[in-house]
Parts: structure tokens; C-alpha cells; sequence
């Protein structure tokens, strides 16, 4: 299937690594240019190398963090005129409620919530004039069902998930969609985090500890980067178009909800 975005410009975040990196490899592989974000600059750049190489498509990249505001001003200024915005960042620390204060609530809403927010406001406007746009939001299945440990995470994205709620229904007039992508467990870096404590608990090695997750997934596995960005395509394809405000869970059946 021709996903009809070969020439589109895509701005991914947080992209160097893990499913950000998934979702700019598959648009790169669609014939997507991009426009990259990682904090890191040697990863990142090393990462759009790979993808030049590999498909043979623009890639520009910026290293900065998009959860501050200079560093999203210095994004936005390169970028310039987006079609496709994929917004990602990395999640909060997990813990349990009496660990967390106000700094840290502001800091998971800077990052999980008010940056999305502001890349969107910041490129809707553009997207609507020209008639067309995509955006995906990285979030988390805990807005379905929150985690307990990662009470954090659930507060921000599940506030972004509102937000998009109802923004997404006052620009699809435009041809401009906004959907989410909500990821359970994935083999990436977050997922190394969240097993390490556990392994260090219970006295396990951290490939015990991901058994033992696994064994919870009906799917038996983690996800893959490379299935998600997939996922991250199709929504930013032609034929989404009539997808509009949805939160797409890929859980490998996790999550245990009828709707």
C-alpha cells in the first residue's frame, strides 16, 4: 500500500533511539524527509545517518530538548512548514505516590503534556492553511489503565490525551487528523528501565525479570520498534484521514479492554 506521503516533511522527537526512532525509520522508508530531535547529538546524528544511507531521504537534524522551551524554539526554527508531527519524550521515573512533589509533577507535565501542546499550537495553524497535516502523540496504555508505580506518567499524558480529545475535533474540518500511539511494553531503553528495579527487588537477573513481564503479555513478547513505527505510519498516511481523535493501544493485548 502506498501510504502517499513520499515528499512530506516530519518532525519525530526524542528520535535517536527507541520508537521514535522506529516511526522515523518507517516515514524515512515511505519517502517522508525528516526533521530529528534527541537531546543527545552524537546518537542522533549517527541515527540520521543510518536512515540517509538507508532510504535516501532529507534528514536534518536538531539536538536539543524538547521538553524546555528554548530547546522547542530551536526545533520549530529549523523544522519550519511540517506536515507530519510525531511528539515523543522520554516518561517519568517510576515510584509510588509519597515519593513525589510538586517539582516533580511540573517537570512530568513539561515533558508529557505542555510540550506536546506547545509544538501543536506552534504548527496546527500552518497545517490547517495548507489543508493537510498528521500528528501522533507517543503516549502511554497507562491512560487506559493507569500503572500504579508510574503515577507520574499518568497524570501528564492522561491530561494530554484530554487535550487532544477534543483539539483533534476542531481541525479535522482542515484535513489535519491528531491521534495517539499508546504503547505497553516495547524492547527499548524504557523498558530496561523499568525492569532493572525490579530485578534489583527481588534479587533476579534483568532477563528474569523481562520473563517474567513477558509471561504477562498474552503475546508472550515485548513489542518491537520496528511494529510501532508501522502503527506510527499508517495514522500519518492518506488513508487515515478519517481517523480523528483515536487512542491506538499496542500492547500485545495487555490491556484488557473491550474498547
Amino acid at each position: 500500500m502506498d501510504m502517499g506521503i513520499r515528499g512530506k516533511r516530519a518532525l519525530v522527537c526524542a528520535s535517536s533511539k527507541g520508537l521514535g526512532r522506529g516511526c522515523a525509520e518507517a516515514l524515512a522508508a515511505e519517502g517522508a524527509n525528516l526533521v530529528m530531535n534527541a537531546r543527545g547529538a552524537e546518537a542522533l546524528e549517527a541515527t540520521a545517518q543510518a536512515i540517509r544511507d538507508a532510504h535516501g531521504v532529507e534528514v536534518v537534524t536538531v539536538a536539543a530538548d524538547i521538553t524546555t522551551e528554548d530547546g522547542r524554539a530551536r526545533v520549530l526554527e529549523v523544522a519550519g512548514d511540517v506536515d507530519i508531527l510525531v511528539t515523543n519524550a522520554g516518561g517519568p521515573p517510576p515510584g509510588v505516590w509519597s515519593d513525589w512533589g510538586r517539582d516533580d509533577f511540573i517537570r512530568a507535565l513539561d515533558a508529557n503534556m505542555l510540550a506536546p501542546i506547545a509544538l501543536m499550537t506552534a504548527l496546527l495553524p500552518g497545517m490547517m492553511a495548507r489543508g493537510w497535516g498528521r500528528v501522533v502523540n507517543i503516549t502511554s496504555q497507562s491512560v487506559k489503565a493507569p500503572i500504579p508505580q508510574l503515577g507520574l506518567s499518568n497524570a501528564a499524558r492522561t491530561g494530554l490525551t484530554g487535550y487532544v480529545a477534543g483539539t483533534a475535533r476542531q481541525v479535522a474540518h482542515a484535513g489535519v487528523t491528531i491521534n495517539n500511539l499508546l504503547p505497553g511494553i516495547h524492547a527499548t531503553d524504557r523498558a530496561q528501565a523499568l525492569d532493572g528495579p525490579v530485578a534489583e527487588r527481588e534479587g533476579i537477573t534483568i532477563e528474569e525479570a523481562r520473563a517474567r513481564r513477558e509471561a504477562t503479555i498474552p503475546a508472550r513478547r515485548y513489542g518491537t520498534a520496528e511494529e510501532f513505527g508501522a502503527a506510527c505510519v499508517f495514522l500519518c498516511s492518506q488513508q487515515a484521514g478519517f481517523i480523528v481523535g483515536q487512542n491506538l493501544l499496542l500492547d500485545g493485548g495487555g490491556t484488557n479492554f473491550t474498547i
